[in-house]
């Protein structure tokens, strides 16, 4: 078999155990680089700023910043793996015990080198990431429409909720890091005249018939609006934002008279 074939199926083998979780040993100890990874062990600090970035770990790596989630690494041959929500490969420029520097995704040279300081260790205390709240109270939101002579009125109601969204962002040297954030649950009532007609609680998982899953999983159901009454039904329409960013989908929702929602981009 072509050399390259093996080695790319022995890549492969090692970020699908380091994905799952599930890794086969056999295989694991095999492929993965224990000295590399021996020596990844320890706090890494800034070349350029001497302040503390990461913290490795057994098989995690650790970020100073308290908003990063912590991700398994894998060393293999001259890369190394980071899984986090997605898997990433940095080709590493040179390691020895105390340094260390690899290639970002934008081709940048990170330098590293080992924290002598055991103060640095205070960065990195025992702490929960912490989640990022998109909305910090419930949003109210109502609109009186009229139709065919009746008088409509639709309510939404925008709740912050605990659902955990994960979004991986890039740094300007181009470091991918993964966030935690919050999801919203949005309730929608209408009402026609004081007679309810619908009152139903609307999340993300709604729309995974018309998102592609790599753009739902990073979004957050951040608003909707009470478009108006046709003969199809209540229409509102849906956006899901990806946290912190001007990148978003809209989905129009109609709710028909017989309260089946369908959804349209």
């Amino acid at each position: 078999m072509d050399r390259k074939v093996i080695i790319g199926m022995c890549v492969s083998a090692v970020l699908f155990a380091c994905c799952t979780g599930k890794p086969k040993k056999a295989a694991v100890e095999e492929q993965e680089d224990l000295k590399a990874k021996e020596m990844f062990q320890g706090i890494w600090l800034s070349d350029d700023t001497e302040i503390p970035l990461m913290r490795v770990d057994g098989d995690t790596v650790y970020y100073a910043d308290p908003q990063n989630v912590p991700v398994a690494f894998k060393i293999v041959h001259d890369t190394l793996y980071l899984c986090g929500n997605k898997v990433t490969a940095y080709k590493i420029n040179m390691q020895t015990e105390n340094s260390f520097s690899f290639y970002s995704l934008s081709d940048v040279l990170v330098k590293l080198h080992k924290s002598e300081n055991p103060d640095d260790a205070l960065v990195f205390a025992e702490r929960k990431v912490e989640v990022i709240p998109t909305i910090s109270e419930v949003i109210k939101k109502d609109s009186v429409v009229m139709h065919k002579g009746n008088r409509y009125h639709g309510y939404v109601y925008i709740n912050p909720s605990k659902m955990k969204v994960i979004r991986t962002s890039y740094s300007e040297d181009g470091i991918g890091v993964d966030n935690v954030y919050y999801d919203n649950v949005i309730h929608i009532c209408v009402y026609k005249g004081k007679e309810m007609l619908y009152g139903e609680d609307i999340t993300k998982k709604m729309f995974a018939s018309v998102l592609a899953p790599e753009i739902l999983d990073q979004s957050i159901l951040s608003d909707m609006d009470f478009l108006g009454v046709s003969e199809a039904g209540y229409l509102y329409r849906a956006a899901l934002r990806i946290p912190e960013s001007s990148v978003y989908n809209v989905v129009n929702l109609t709710i028909g008279f017989d309260n089946v929602v369908k959804l349209s981009l």
